[in-house]
C-alpha cells in the first residue's frame, strides 16, 4: 500500500496571535482591596446589625429590606473582588 504524503504544518498562524494580544496591567489599583474590605465589612455589619436589633434597625423603615442592602454591600465586595490581581 502506498504512503500518503505528510502535509506540513503552517506555523506562522501562533506567533501573530500572541504579538497581537492586549498587554493587562499586573497590578491592581491601590484603592481596589481597602475598598473592597470594606463593603465586606459594611455589608456583614449591616446584616450583623439587624439581626442583633430584632429587625428594627439600621433603617427601621424598610424592614427586611435591610438584608437585601446589606447583602447589596456584599456583592458590590465580590464584584471587586473578581478585578483584584
Amino acid at each position: 500500500m502506498p504512503k500518503s504524503k505528510l502535509r506540513k504544518k503552517d506555523k506562522k498562524g501562533a506567533p501573530d496571535l500572541v504579538a497581537n494580544t492586549v498587554a493587562l496591567p499586573k497590578e491592581s489599583p491601590r484603592w481596589l482591596a481597602p475598598v473592597m474590605v470594606t463593603a465586606f465589612l459594611a455589608g456583614l455589619i449591616w446584616i450583623v446589625i439587624f439581626y442583633v436589633t430584632s429587625t428594627n434597625y439600621p433603617i427601621p423603615g424598610i424592614g427586611a429590606w435591610n438584608m437585601v442592602v446589606g447583602f447589596a454591600f456584599i456583592g458590590v465586595g465580590f464584584s471587586l473582588a473578581t478585578k483584584w490581581r
